[in-house]
């Protein structure tokens, strides 16, 4: 049976088939969780790997890369959450760097993924509760995977790396 669950913890840090990237649109190494997975799983493996997509990535898509020297996981998948500073309303292209990520996994046989909160940092803009709104995107697009999906089973991990990020975000699962 399919499972969600909120940890305060960082995604780079859990046992699971696929670490969940929050990507920059050209694949690069970034800072935040960017950075820690990039350097977890070896900057230049991982940067030739990202170097074979086509860039730029589009807003809400991901892509898949071996893990390397990441020991807690088999790969790991990029997706490129919206800038919300950018683009103020891109709430559909952060629900589909969730459902993206969900899809990606599956077509490769996984069934255990590690997630961010995707664009709840940096790329948060001017949303109110940043943290807030990424988890509720991503509790939307595993309810809509489960549904798409009934009879293929997925066990997800939505890390809130901060305390402040854990607060907020437990609101929302308490919702649920």
């Amino acid at each position: 049976m399919s499972k969600i669950q909120l940890i305060n913890g960082s995604c780079a840090n859990q046992t699971a088939d696929v670490v969940v990237n929050a990507a920059n649109s050209s694949l690069w190494a970034g800072g935040g969780i960017c950075g820690v997975i990039f350097r977890k799983a070896g900057m230049q493996e991982l940067t030739e790997a990202c170097g074979k997509y086509k860039t730029p990535i589009k807003d809400g898509d991901a892509v898949i890369t071996p893990a390397f020297n990441m020991t807690n996981a088999k790969a790991i998948i990029h997706a490129v959450g919206p800038n919300f500073s950018v683009t103020p309303k891109a709430f559909k292209e952060l629900f589909d760097a969730y459902y993206n990520s969900l899809v990606v996994m599956k077509d490769n046989g996984y069934h255990s993924i590690s997630f961010p909160l995707i664009s709840a940092g940096i790329f948060g803009g001017r949303l109110p509760n940043p943290a807030a709104e990424s988890a509720s995107q991503c509790l939307r697009a595993y309810r809509q995977f489960i549904q798409d999906y009934p009879d293929y089973e997925i066990d997800v991990i939505l890390c809130a790396f901060s305390a402040g990020e854990m607060a907020n975000v437990q609101a929302v699962f308490d919702g649920k």
